[in-house]
């Protein structure tokens, strides 16, 4: 993109930069008062911790696989955008692992996922973001929010009478926050656990321990967690994690939660009602393979409501690409698999000649940079992509970036309000998390805001018959505009 572009696309920004950030709803404003007893009652955990890589997703997973080997339904959620660690929750349950965001998903949106996860299950679990407090909204808010008690998380590998003042920060810091208890992680001695426990306040639950076990490690890579699918022996470490809980005081089910269903008279946040059969008759083809798989389960469950056929193909292993009126290719680790991707030239070929039949695609991130001219990988060896859109992305081995972020694309398809008026009708909710820098030979037709910090984000480009960006939507934030965006017939 040209330096002339850019500066155009900063002072649009610029000047609807206020009536932006009015257009953006916020959390907390529209809670409503529920009356005791007229809700549904859960079993239910927020697992936190003061930082990330404290164990959270490993403590998650094994309590998940140990209730659920004790015949009960366990249902897991993520706060925040993560695509990663839900994949290995999934394994660990069995079930679909969908996030919980105040302002991602939206409060209601929360809510209903809740209750209908308490009217189906035995035990909710919800693995926390980064440490308790952090982000805006945090888990601690969501925690506060619904009333879910909080266990913390804490690894004590390298500590010993620290660990209760850890405890009472977590515990105390916010006065109206509910929380469980703590459970030590990567704890092996007798010893150790006696120092953790000569200073611990007695009004806080200590839950025991979990050892430092090398067997049920998760391995890691530059966007986090190896994808459970590579990994061979992931039940075998999720049976071992589980092992480990039943040593802990954390085998009887925690104490119940009341959920509530949202206001179904709500127009504005029935999306089924609003959605139902829209798709009907579009046959979305979704690119879902070890390199193209991050896609939020929300996603998937919208455009099925919706009423969409959605048909799965890997650019990896398939040799054509199946009939459909639109092609979905969400991000994932297409730097990790260039040369397979590009061996597959027959595929190639089949996208190549579906871009040329004028049939929308919608590109996220890793599906972004497969469409580029080129790619270089982190050993700075240069790849040719697909080509259908002028430009490269170039691999680096620090974060370019990272957060959650939100879209206005006024004017973007049919019915779209192309004079920018103040309405909420075009803003689409997401988040970026990618370790490459693109150069494209485009006018971007937006610029992503992040939140909460109104700092400049991803650029949106609209090719051809293309919807391409570093971002990754999350639909059910706008049906009216996610229907726009999957009307198959909006570029022919």
């Amino acid at each position: 993109m040209t330096s002339a572009n850019k500066k155009t696309l900063s002072a649009q920004n610029n000047s609807v930069k206020h009536k932006n950030k009015a257009l953006q709803p916020k959390a907390f404003e529209h809670k409503p008062e529920q009356q005791a007893g007229s809700g549904v009652m859960c079993s239910a955990l927020i697992i936190a911790a003061p930082h990330s890589g404290s164990g959270k997703t490993t403590v998650t997973a094994a309590l998940a696989r140990y209730h659920r080997n004790q015949g009960r339904k366990v249902t897991v959620f993520k706060v925040g955008p993560d695509f990663i660690d839900p994949m290995i929750l999934r394994q660990a349950s069995g079930e679909l692992v969908y996030q919980l965001d105040l302002w991602l998903v939206g409060e209601q949106g929360c809510q209903e996922l809740l209750y209908r996860a308490a009217v189906e299950s035995d035990l909710i679990l919800i693995e926390g973001v980064m440490g308790l407090f952090d982000g805006t909204p945090s888990s601690a808010d969501l925690a506060e929010y619904f009333n879910i008690p909080v266990l913390g998380v804490i690894d004590a590998k390298a500590m010993a009478q620290t660990f209760a003042a850890v405890t009472f920060g977590l515990a105390k810091f916010r006065k109206n926050l509910p929380f469980a208890g703590v459970i030590a992680n990567r704890v092996n001695s007798e010893r150790h656990i006696e120092l953790i426990n000569e200073n611990f306040p007695k009004e806080f639950r200590f839950y025991g321990r979990m050892p430092k076990d090398e067997t049920i490690t998760l391995p890691a890579r530059h966007l986090g967690l190896v994808l459970a699918q590579e990994l061979s022996d992931i039940d075998a470490q999720l049976d071992q994690a589980a092992s480990h809980i039943a040593n802990t005081g954390l085998t009887e089910l925690p104490e119940k939660v009341e959920f509530f269903a949202h206001n179904a008279d709500n127009a504005e946040t029935n999306t089924e009602t609003n959605t139902e059969q829209a798709l009907l008759g579009t046959r979305i083809i979704i690119v879902r393979d070890s390199a193209f798989s991050f896609i939020y389960a929300a996603n998937i469950a919208f455009l099925q409501q919706a009423g969409a056929e959605l048909v799965y193909c890997s650019a990896l292993a398939d040799a054509h690409l199946p009939d459909g009126d639109i092609l979905y290719i969400p991000g994932g680790y297409p730097e990790l698999y260039i040369e397979q991707l590009m061996a597959n030239v027959t595929f190639l070929d089949d996208v190549k000649y579906f871009a040329g039949s004028h049939k929308p695609i919608i590109a996220e991130c890793g599906g972004m940079m497969y469409l580029l001219e080129q790619l270089t990988d982190m050993s700075g060896k240069e790849f040719s992509m697909l080509g259908l859109m002028p430009g490269k992305a170039i691999m680096q081995k620090k974060i370019a970036a990272i957060g959650s972020q939100w879209v206005d694309l006024a004017g973007f398809g049919e019915g779209a309000d192309a004079s920018g008026a103040d309405n909420t009708d075009n803003i689409m909710r997401g988040h970026s998390f990618h370790y490459s820098s693109a150069e494209i030979d485009l006018a971007p037709s937006g610029q992503t805001t992040h939140h909460p910090s109104e700092r400049a984000g991803e650029f949106v480009y609209q090719h051809n018959n293309i919807l391409a960006s570093y971002m990754h939507w999350y639909l059910p934030s706008n049906p009216g505009l996610t229907l726009r965006i999957f009307d198959k017939t909006r570029c022919l």
